[in-house]
């Protein structure tokens, strides 16, 4: 375990894979924690820096009091790369994560070179639900939406498995004023227009059982960026990194090998 002083804060930060190797930066979703890409990451091939921290208010990074700003989560995450010396990085976000991943690609894209959207969007939702939600969590904590949540977060077939109370236990465990604060940065985020100016190669994904950002949500945030590959992985919903990690990961391991074959191509005489 690492804790990485960034943008005023201290960050749980978690480093295998090649130092020297192309980074892979993974930025977690709403109420979840770096371990929520644990299946995935042992499916990766050798030969990348591989890169996971918690979201501020989330596992055991900082959290200061809410509201917070997709600005500052941005921030967040621009001070750890730079921190942790990174440039260049493949970016994977989830949910909250591919939000901060569009605002860092365009606020610093000397930090990413190609980004990884997964069941996220360039908007997700309405000011009002959130602040709904925010109020619930307020008033009844975390566990006066869990079924909800978790209702969307997975599949009908998951709710049948034992793994199902490991997840709501994380979810209900992640601070209210960290889950509060991130819920009003997403309510007032649009990145509609920044993100329709990216310019790099981008794979997004999504959950067909997806009940919170469904993938035609998430296919116009990918028609937005020329270019961009879309795919639906089937019978997963919002964390199909957690529910089907090998199809997630036969996905980035083509992105990945695409990247490479690119940039190989591009240094030939």
């Amino acid at each position: 375990m690492q804790l990485i002083q960034a943008n005023g804060l201290k960050f749980h930060v978690d480093t295998s894979g090649d130092p020297d190797g192309v980074p892979l930066v993974f930025s977690n979703s709403l109420g979840t924690d770096l371990r929520v890409w644990d299946k995935l990451i042992g499916l990766l091939p050798a030969g990348y820096r591989v890169i996971r921290y918690d979201t501020r208010g989330h596992g055991l990074s900082d959290c200061p009091p809410a509201p917070y700003g997709m600005g500052e989560l941005v921030d967040d995450a621009a001070g750890l790369l730079d921190a942790l010396d990174v440039r260049d990085a493949v970016f994977v976000g989830l949910s909250i994560g591919g939000m901060i991943g569009q605002g860092l690609a365009a606020e610093r894209p000397d930090l990413v070179k190609a980004l990884v959207l997964m069941d996220t969007a360039a908007k997700i939702g309405t000011g009002a639900m959130w602040q709904d939600r925010v109020d619930a969590v307020r008033a009844g904590g975390i566990e006066a939406l869990e079924a909800a949540i978790l209702q969307r977060w997975f599949s009908a077939a998951f709710h049948e498995t034992a793994e199902l109370a490991l997840w709501r236990a994380m979810l209900c465990r992640t601070p209210v004023e960290g889950y509060a604060g991130c819920c009003e940065a997403i309510a007032h985020t649009d990145l509609w227009e920044s993100t329709s100016r990216l310019r790099l190669p981008v794979l997004a994904m999504a959950g067909a059982e997806d009940g919170a950002t469904p993938p035609d949500l998430v296919r116009e945030t990918a028609a937005l960026i020329r270019g961009a590959a879309f795919h639906v992985v089937p019978g997963v919903g919002h964390l199909p990194c957690v529910e089907a990690p090998r199809a997630v990961a036969e996905l980035l391991i083509g992105f990945l090998a695409d990247l490479k074959a690119a940039d190989t191509a591009s240094t030939l005489p």
